[in-house]
Parts: C-alpha cells; structure tokens; sequence
C-alpha cells in the first residue's frame, strides 16, 4: 500500500483548492506508509475545510476474485460481487425520487457519489478481495474522525480510499485517514483487525426470542402480548428474550406516554409477565427519533438536529415522518438519560432494541463528521443503558462494535421473498438481510452478535413458500445469533414446530465455506459441520428454491 497517490481538494476562507503535493502554504500533511498501513495526519496553521481526500493505491484484480464491500448501515444490501459484476445498488431512474424524498435519510445518497459501470464498487469502513480461502482485507481503524469510504474499481485495477470530512474546519492537528491492509484466512484477517482495534470478543450469549413486530407491525396490545406469550412459553426449547416492538407508545419520541388503550396497565406489568415466564424482557425504541407530531418535537424545538440554514432534518418517512435529537444539547441529553433509567429500571427491561439510529448523525454539525457524531452518539448509548443489553439496529456498523451486545446486520424481513425492484438500498428485503446474514458473518462474535432479523414459520400473514421459509430459518441458524420468530406457535402445524426447535436448538455450527457458485451466479453454496458432522445446503437467491 506504500505506492499511493494522495489528492486533496479543501477551503481556507471561501478559496477552493485541489493538490496532490504532501505540503502546501495551508497544511503538513504528516505520511506514515507501510506495506500494510497507511495513516495520514494534517497540520494546519489556519483552518482547513477539506472537500475531498483520497488515495489512489494499483491493485491487480483477478477475474476469479470475489469482493465485498460492507453498505452504510444495518440496512444496507451488501454481498459478495465477481469482478465484472454491475451491483444493483439503486436504480438510476429511481434515483431522482430518492434524493426529492426522505428514502434518502437512511442511506449515504446525500454524500457519496454513485457509480452506474460494471466493475465499479464502494462501501464503508472495511472490504476484502477474496481469493479462495485467503482473504486480502482493506479496513479502517479510525471512524471517530470522519468515515472511510472504499472504492473497488476492478476495471481500472485500482482501490481508492476517501474520507468522509464534511462538516469540519481543521485547525491544527487531525488524523484524516488510518487504514489497514491484512492478509490471510477469514479468522487471520477479521481477528488482527480487531486485535488492532482493541475490541474484545463479544461476550453476549446467542439468544433464541420473540418480536411482536413482523406479525403484528404496530397493532399490538396487552391481549396480543399476552396470548402470544403464553403460546410461547409452553414451547420445548429454550427461549430466552420476548421482545415488544414498535406500537406501545402514543408517538416515536414521546416513549413514556404508554398508549393507554392498548396497554391500560402500563409496560411495566408486561415485564413483569414475561420475567414470569423464565425470560428476558426486551422493549423497542428509537431513542433519536422525534415524530412531527410528538409531544417532545413540538415542546422542544431547539432539540432537534438542524441544517445549515436552521431548517429541522428530515430523518425517515417512517411514521408519516420524523426528526432527531441533538444529542449536543444538554436537556436532550438529559431526557434520553431520563427515559431509558425508566424502562431499565423503574419498568424492569433487560434489553433494549434501538432502532433508526443513524438518525443521531444524519448531517455533519457542531464542527464534528458524521462518523464522529455517530461514535459519540454510540458511546451515549451505552453509558445510559450501563449494564442492561443493547440490540443496534439502523446503525452503521463501526461505530457500533463493541457498544451492543448484539447488532442487526441486514434490512427488514419481508413477508414475502422477492422485495420491489425499484428501490433505496435499506428497504425492506428477504434476499437483501440473507445475503447480509451471509456476508457479514466475520463480525458475529467480534463486533457484537449478529441479528439476522426474523424468521417466520406461520401460514397466515406470509407471502412466502413453506419452503422459503424454511431457508431463511436455515441461513439465520448457521449465520445468525439472534434466532427470532414473530408467530403465535399456538397456530403451528407439527411440522412447523419441529422446524422452530431444530432451529432453535444450540447447536454446535461451525461455516468452511458460503459463496455463490461460479456456474451459476444466483446459487449459494455453503459447506459447513454440526455437531461434527460435514453439511452442504445450496439454494437459489433468486427464486428461494433449495437446489
């Protein structure tokens, strides 16, 4: 990696200016370049805004290699490509109602420029070209000063690396870029990364539960709750986490007004019914959201995150739209602080799933990037939750490692196995979150534990083959941490239930190889051992038929 070229294009007072020189009349850039690392430092003596930074580093690519470059956030698609591949990414005619809407929020479409040619690749933080069983692994070990952003361009044998450094007047002395480049087998690479990052292996335990949410979506109730929790109770396997989802809560924001038509006893009582029941109580909240229309958004307005010119930011059109807070204003802090001591403590939850957490970096502000807002923002997290469990959702990943206990590392489960073709990056999507469970597997373990999202055996309310449904429980028990269902079991047929406890059996499952095959693009073949015993599963992506 020593052999780079470096360009920068930056602001000092309202004049541009783009160079590839190490030192100029406005900044030092400070080099240290290895074989195997690079980092970047500069120093200004007036201050720097940098518009862009990049390296540009040769790489042979090989018409056999494999690449993966890991998406923005939970949500993201994100896969292994061959090296002529066209990544479906977005449609560009789709593109324009993306960037009019707030689809836009929840992915990098704002900052990031998107190539259309086949060959050409980008995502965020870490990537690997693949050759076999040995993987040649590019990542950062330093988001906290802006995200790194990795461009793979297969036809021009070429890997760039740019820094996201948006929002940020460089006054002094800054790291602008601190990558590495390791090479091995997938454990070599992925435990030295982390090594390198002082991370310690995640400790959380791998968890079978229940979520309201893909059955009932905000529909729910304490009669819900309640029927669906004592079906599951009387299940012969070990159930650990029953988890209320979106829906008990008047407003996204407002998360101690409990609807009182729905849960007239208040969420402490359904606490207190599943510890009764032997498991954990988990509860959903997206604790920087704040819907248009809740109590906190209109009592509060200097809390939430703001653009340049003082306009509100537009975060999602979730709940028929949302802000977020700032989490740089002391009483917004203090608020959240003051909600989640409620629901640990005065409500008893033992885990918290938080949702849409991008939202908290959703533009650069407060002379911060968007990659250290969302560290800090991740650092806040769990120093309000100490003790009691995170599950991340809507997250970008980096920033999360080692603050959940266990992290959702694909989009939303779909009822059914083919997603809409036109569409944003982070939608909801079976194929999308089973190729993220697949490939994004490195972190399980590392990072945090890996949530697959759901698995769903039920007839009702699905769109899915019984047979589909069988490989997503099947990929999610391989790859997956987090084994959950959204069914009342008490409508399964036997045959559902068999499949619900082989899936949820802990079982000892150790993956050799998972990679779409070579003669057929749209066929993932994977090779793994149980409990001592070689398996091969193969399925089609495309049509969700086990081959």
């Amino acid at each position: 990696m020593e052999k780079f070229k470096m360009q920068v294009a930056y602001q000092v007072a309202k004049t541009s200016y783009i160079t590839n020189q190490f030192e100029t009349e406005h900044f030092r850039m400070d080099c240290k370049a290895y074989k195997d690392h690079i980092v970047l430092k500069m120093r200004t003596p007036v201050p720097v805004k940098v518009q862009s930074l990049s390296i540009t580093i040769p790489y042979d690519f090989k018409a056999d290699d494999r690449l993966f470059l890991n998406g923005y956030q939970s949500w993201t698609d994100c896969r292994e490509y061959f090296p002529d591949d066209k990544p479906s990414y977005l449609s560009p005619f789709f593109k324009p109602f993306i960037m009019m809407t707030s689809f836009r929020s929840s992915g990098d479409y704002t900052f990031v420029e998107y190539a259309t040619e086949a060959g050409h690749f980008h995502g965020f933080s870490y990537g690997y070209v693949r050759r076999g069983e040995q993987y040649d692994l590019f990542a950062s070990l330093n988001e906290r000063t802006g995200y790194t952003i990795f461009r793979f361009n297969t036809k021009e044998n070429t890997i760039v690396v740019e820094k996201d450094l948006e929002g940020i007047a460089i006054d002094g002395e800054y790291t602008v870029l601190d990558i590495v480049n390791l090479q091995g087998t997938m454990d070599e690479v992925f435990d030295k990364w982390f090594a390198l990052m002082e991370i310690p292996k995640a400790t959380a335990p791998i968890c079978n539960g229940y979520t309201t949410w893909y059955n009932y979506y905000p529909n729910i109730n304490d009669k819900i709750v309640t029927q669906d929790l004592e079906a599951l109770s009387s299940v012969d396997a070990e159930i650990d986490i029953f988890q209320i989802d979106d829906g008990y809560q008047t407003n996204v924001g407002d998360w101690l007004s409990v609807d009182p038509k729905k849960f007239p006893c208040g969420m402490k009582v359904v606490a207190d019914k599943i510890h009764k029941k032997g498991m954990k109580a988990g509860i959903w909240l997206a604790p920087f959201g704040a819907q248009y229309v809740s109590e906190v958004a209109k009592n509060h307005p200097d809390w939430i995150i703001r653009d340049k010119k003082g306009r509100p930011v537009r975060c999602g059109l979730n709940w028929g739209g949302f802000y977020a807070l700032d989490i740089e204003n002391p009483e917004a802090r203090e608020y959240i602080r003051h909600f989640f001591d409620v629901i640990l403590n005065d409500w008893g939850y033992d885990l918290v799933k938080l949702d849409f957490l991008y939202a908290a970096a959703i533009v650069p502000n407060h002379n911060k990037t968007r990659g250290q807002l969302m560290c800090e923002a991740m650092d806040f997290l769990r120093e309000c939750v100490g003790d009691k469990q995170i599950l991340g959702c809507g997250v970008p990943l980096f920033p999360a490692f080692g603050k959940v206990d266990y992290c959702r590392i694909g989009a939303d489960m779909g009822l059914k196995w083919k997603s809409q073709t036109f569409t944003h990056r982070e939608n909801v999507s079976t194929t999308h979150t089973l190729c993220n469970t697949i490939f994004r597997r490195a972190l399980d373990g590392r990072a945090f534990r890996n949530d697959p999202d759901v698995f769903l055996l039920r007839e009702n309310n699905m769109h899915c083959t019984f047979e589909q449904r069988q490989i997503i429980a099947k990929v999610n028990k391989l790859f997956g941490s987090v084994l959950f269902i959204s069914d009342n079991v008490d409508d399964y047929k036997p045959v559902q239930m068999e499949t619900l406890c082989e899936t949820f059996r802990k079982d000892d499952i150790q993956i050799l190889k998972a990679e779409f095959m070579t003669t057929n693009h749209d066929v993932l073949d994977i090779d793994y051992i149980i409990n001592g015993e070689s398996k091969n599963f193969k399925f089609n992506i495309e049509n969700g038929t086990i081959v």
